[in-house]
């Protein structure tokens, strides 16, 4: 088995049909916005054109993307989000998550997982499937609501609707990471529904949103244990987070060179210290996909699931 570092070398994307506004997760997601159309033709036409320039980028910068056509039926107009449904680990192990709207339930695929072996020469050691807790009412959304710290075995959530402190430590235990769990609010005080627009941890710093943590104590313990593991925290104002600079995602080329992905917004709305700052680090790689964290409420990160598996000899 090939261990990765922090920063993946791989990605899977999900090429969209019927991108448009999800009504049924608006209600946790404060950056949606509603598109008067619904999902029409022209917001699925804009949609595309980024998504396609986005893997166009990622593979010039010598990162290797998988790209599945998402399907017209059933209808899911988040699949572009596809870091939610699942997560693929070093040690061959897929684990299936729990999603908080019906129709997201249906992103899940297992000609997918089927196609990582058998198209991609990909090892797959065991299924975790968490999604019966759907049944239960509890919810923890992949690597949106995970932050995964691989080399030191630590994962970061903040606790929201999609995020249940009793899944969460379930899954802590399960994959064999130490929990670090908090509450993160944006700046009317609504619970963030995702860590992963918070904060995201590179090999050797993080960018996070340290002004969304209220609790004092709770801020202290997760600026302690960054520090403890050696990275620069590179701190983001709440009008920041609201751009999706603290959803970014750092990813390695076949060369070893580092790369922090994020939207074209979020680079706009960084300050030169913080950029500096990032770039003692990784290069910035922004892309343009406006039309995709308008109507879906997600960016960058949320359109990659790393692709961490070993493969076959």
């Amino acid at each position: 088995m090939t261990t990765q570092g922090q920063a993946s070398r791989t990605v899977m994307m999900i090429r969209p049909v019927r991108f448009g506004f999800n009504p049924q997760t608006a209600g946790s997601n404060a950056f949606q916005t509603v598109d008067a159309e619904g999902s029409s033709a022209a917001t699925q036409a804009a949609a595309l054109a980024e998504f396609d320039a986005y893997v166009a980028a990622l593979r010039a910068a010598g990162i290797e993307v998988l790209v599945f056509e998402d399907t017209p039926e059933p209808h899911t107009p988040d699949s572009i989000f596809p870091n939610n449904w699942v997560s693929f680990h070093d040690d061959g192990r897929v684990a299936l998550y729990p999603m908080e709207a019906p129709n997201r339930r249906d992103e899940r695929r297992e000609d997918i997982i089927a196609a990582m072996k058998s198209q991609h020469g990909y090892q797959i050691s065991e299924r975790i499937d968490f999604s019966k807790a759907e049944q239960e009412g509890k919810y923890l959304e992949g690597t949106g609501s995970l932050i995964f710290d691989y080399a030191n075995k630590e994962v970061y959530a903040s606790y929201s609707t999609r995020t249940h402190p009793d899944l969460l430590a379930e899954v802590g235990e399960k994959l064999g990471f130490e929990v670090i769990g908090f509450h993160a609010v944006d700046a009317g005080g609504k619970d963030i529904y995702h860590t992963n627009v918070v904060m995201a941890l590179g090999h050797s710093y993080v960018v996070i949103g340290l002004d969304a943590i209220p609790d004092a104590t709770e801020r202290d313990k997760v600026t302690s244990r960054l520090e403890r593991t050696g990275h620069e925290i590179i701190a983001l104002t709440q009008e920041q987070l609201a751009q999706f600079a603290g959803n970014m995602y750092e990813l390695q080329d076949a060369n070893g060179g580092y790369h922090l992905v994020m939207s074209t917004t979020a680079r706009k709305s960084l300050r030169p210290e913080q950029v500096a700052a990032i770039e003692r680090h990784a290069s910035i790689l922004a892309v343009d996909i406006s039309t995709i964290e308008r109507y879906g409420g997600g960016s960058a990160r949320c359109m990659i699931a790393e692709v961490r598996l070993p493969k076959n000899a």
